[in-house]
């Protein structure tokens, strides 16, 4: 039985440089809705869909976690939703649980949680907290377009760098390089690492796949300028798309390594829940005559489906082909002399800040404490 293909786009809604033109219902939604023709507009009337920020004021940032395959068991994510609309995001979903859909609106609805900071030191400062690393960007990037504006993610940063907690990052935003100064002064503390997620050096790729994201020679050159400063840098090889990137491993870790990227992480495409009809839509959309071939790589790294959610294999699937690029990950470690872990973050620093200990309120400010 084939797959159930999407409803069709609006044609009244021009969505510029968005991966997924397409809203389908939450799944969780009683309702599906359709658009249909009824012949009353022209699309030449048709509307540009433009970003909306929402604010969200959460009573608890720290979202915990027991997965055995995550090297982490707490994040935090300033923004959901995230505007690099990267088509094949396995955070898609997520905007289910708000009502909103994973296609376009996950895109162009995003929501900002300005109150992260303050809630962040909060729950910090209770009694009981044990430190360990946060992972921040494991859902949504934290230097999405928005933070230009928002700086939630810096005033994050400013208070771990003030507790002296160990902070391990995810993006592929060039904007970071804006806080090197804050992951600087953390990183000789042993307090930050950050990952580059970079999966194919094939810049018109990369502009249909991640739309509004840095080109992959942009994300080269922040890993240059983020070690410049001194601050611990892993590839994250992320996704390896069978049948589309997979020839490309070899280059990337090479490209990477170059820049000065010191270990390497990887993991292959993930298709949970509307993230497959939408991928697949968009191989239909980008590249139909190689639709199919890429969904059959897919499958043969997936037991025959297109998503296993299985821990211990979700990350790195499995079959032959799936074992195949394992092996030329492990080969191209050893070649390229890239560690398979960075060193362990410093846990032991961990404190309130100064203001704290003195009894005064704590603020979102750039204000610089002493590290010593």
């Amino acid at each position: 039985m084939s797959p159930r293909p999407l409803p069709p786009a609006d044609p009244h809604r021009q969505a510029r440089a968005r991966a997924s033109l397409s809203q389908p219902a939450p799944r969780f939604d009683t309702l599906s809705r359709e658009w249909v023709d009824d012949g009353w507009q022209p699309p030449e009337e048709a509307q540009v869909v433009r970003r909306d920020v929402t604010t969200e004021r959460p009573r608890s940032v720290i979202s915990w976690n027991r997965s055995p395959d995550l090297g982490f068991d707490r994040a935090l994510n300033p923004y959901r939703g995230c505007e690099h609309g990267c088509i094949y995001c396995y955070a898609r979903p997520t905007h289910a649980y708000l009502g909103l859909s994973p296609g376009l609106d996950f895109e162009t609805r995003l929501i900002a949680r300005p109150d992260a900071p303050a809630v962040l030191a909060r729950e910090l400062g209770r009694k009981g907290y044990r430190v360990a690393p946060l992972a921040l960007g494991s859902n949504t990037d934290p230097w999405q377009p928005v933070e230009a504006e928002r700086r939630i993610t810096r005033a994050v940063l400013v208070v771990l760098r003030d507790w002296r907690h160990p902070v391990t990052i995810t993006t592929r935003a060039a904007l970071i390089e804006r806080d090197i100064d804050i992951l600087a002064q953390m990183a000789a503390l042993g307090l930050a690492e950050v990952g580059i997620s970079l999966s194919t050096l094939d810049a018109g790729l990369a502009r249909a796949m991640e739309p509004r994201a840095p080109a992959p020679a942009r994300r080269l050159r922040t890993i240059a300028a983020l070690r410049a400063a001194g601050i611990p840098v892993r590839l994250m090889l992320a996704p390896v798309i069978p049948g589309l990137t997979d020839h490309e491993v070899e280059r990337v870790m090479t490209a990477a390594r170059e820049a000065g990227a010191q270990a390497a992480w990887w993991s292959l495409l993930r298709l949970p829940h509307e993230v497959a009809p939408l991928f697949r839509d968009w191989l239909a959309r980008q590249m139909p005559e190689r639709a199919e071939r890429v969904m059959r790589a897919v499958r043969a790294t997936r037991g025959g489906a297109e998503n296993a959610a299985r821990f211990g294999a979700r990350f790195r699937g499995e079959g032959p082909e799936a074992a195949l690029i394992a092996r030329r990950v492990a080969l191209m470690r050893r070649r390229l002399d890239y560690a398979e872990r960075l060193p362990p973050l410093n846990c032991k620093a961990f404190r309130p800040p100064e203001d704290t200990r003195r009894g005064k309120a704590t603020g979102d400010t750039d204000a610089q404490l002493s590290l010593f």
